[in-house]
């Protein structure tokens, strides 16, 4: 049997799945973080999810990756050892070296942005004593590093995780601005996510019974990842992430670009995922009930009806899409006194706003909507399903495999992203 694992160091924790060639989960290991913020976290972290699985397992893997948050970086020496903190991916000190960013990248660019890969970099360069900044050679971004612990190339990166670096997915190679800077001496090389990098070094195989022809391949970002576990292939399709926000991903044959609205594409390939993220969601309904009420409540809803109550639900003024201003302000009235009512008010607005947000991709240029696949908690609110299917006019499914680590696990077996 062949084996594929894929491992996901998220906000909250670390995760793998081993599955097979038919996409059969055979192993899966979890563990939380303590501080996640650190490398030897990190580190700890990869041991323990390979200990937990079967040696049997581990004997028959044929090929590993691994995804991080995106810009979560760390600064290396030559060896790859870390030479200061790393910088987690909601990091804003970069909002200190804005004049620097300002001076180097386009100004319409997604790297101008507090916590973009660029912005921590400038403010290591900055902030470093006058020793640390020569002794640097590699700025790596999470799954970069713990890749190389693997494999023990230094250096590498895949494209999914170098955009917010700056490098230009479109043509495919760093721009002219980035490769003059004194820093681009930093940057790793680029590869297709997906793309095999080496196999594990000896003393990796010999630790955890690998076999020595094992490969590491190139990994991808956690929120990509997710997208991945779907099993979207065909232009048109989605996925919406119903958690704490409202988060759209929308596969597209052609890039789209809204920056102010946060509105960007990554490439897949042949194709291009673009989307968008509101801040309505789950994290409303949360603030007006629990669980338990909330799925009763919920069963009460005909989804098939429109709600007469016309909402904006957000916890505090401000959102960026579909509509983006940060001074927009929540509308939550008027409040019935049925809760039920006020219930299934927040959820069509909510299901408005998420075709609102389909809608706003279209107008920029992206592959029309042809068929929503859902993750998150609110995936499994059937009532909320049939809102947002009437809102949408297309059909609307639960994600079969909701995992980013699945969907690593598929790039590890795909090898590449040839099929999009």
């Amino acid at each position: 049997m062949t084996i594929y694992i894929g491992l996901d160091f998220g906000t909250s924790g670390a995760r793998l799945v081993a599955i097979t060639a038919l996409g059969d989960v055979i192993a899966t290991a979890q563990v939380p973080w303590t501080d996640g913020g650190e490398t030897a976290s990190w580190q700890r972290g990869l041991t323990s999810l390979l200990d937990a699985i079967p040696i049997a397992v581990r004997q028959q893997t044929a090929v590993l990756a691994i995804n991080g948050t995106s810009s979560t970086v760390i600064l290396c020496d030559r060896t790859g050892q870390p030479l200061v903190p790393a910088l987690l991916y909601n990091d804003d000190r970069g909002k200190t070296v804005k004049k620097s960013l300002a001076a180097l990248a386009p100004p319409d660019h997604l790297v101008q942005s507090a916590t973009s890969s660029l912005a921590k970099v400038l403010w290591w360069q900055v902030n470093s004593d006058c020793t640390l900044w020569p002794q640097a050679r590699y700025l790596l971004h999470q799954a970069d590093w713990l890749a190389a612990q693997l494999h023990g190339r230094w250096g590498i990166t895949d494209y999914h995780n170098a955009l917010k670096l700056g490098y230009d997915v479109e043509q495919l190679r760093y721009p002219d601005w980035l490769q003059a800077w004194e820093g681009f001496r930093l940057c790793p090389q680029v590869v297709e996510p997906g793309t095999p990098v080496g196999t594990v070094t000896a003393a990796v195989a010999a630790r955890f019974g690998f076999p020595p022809d094992c490969q590491v391949c190139a990994g991808t970002t956690d929120s990509i990842a997710a997208f991945l576990a779907s099993g979207v292939m065909q232009p048109g399709e989605a996925v919406t992430s119903l958690g704490s926000t409202l988060v759209l991903k929308l596969l597209s044959d052609r890039p789209v670009h809204d920056l102010a609205a946060g509105v960007y594409s990554h490439r897949l390939g042949q194709r291009w995922l673009t989307g968008g993220a509101s801040n309505t969601g789950g994290a409303v309904l949360a603030a007006f009930f629990d669980p338990a009420e909330l799925a009763a409540l919920s069963e009460q809803i005909d989804g098939t009806q429109p709600s007469p109550l016309q909402y904006y639900p957000l916890l505090k003024p401000g959102d960026r899409f579909p509509i983006n201003d940060p001074t927009l302000a929540p509308c939550l009235e008027p409040r019935p006194a049925d809760s039920g009512a006020f219930l299934h008010g927040l959820l069509d607005s909510m299901a408005r706003i998420e075709a609102e947000g389909y809608a706003r991709l279209a107008a920029l240029g992206a592959t029309p909507l042809t068929q929503v696949w859902t993750a998150g908690g609110g995936a499994q609110n059937g009532a909320w399903m049939a809102l947002r299917q009437r809102r949408l006019g297309v059909p609307v499914v639960r994600s079969p495999q909701q995992e980013a680590a699945y969907g690593t696990a598929r790039l590890a077996q795909w090898q590449g992203l040839r099929q999009f």
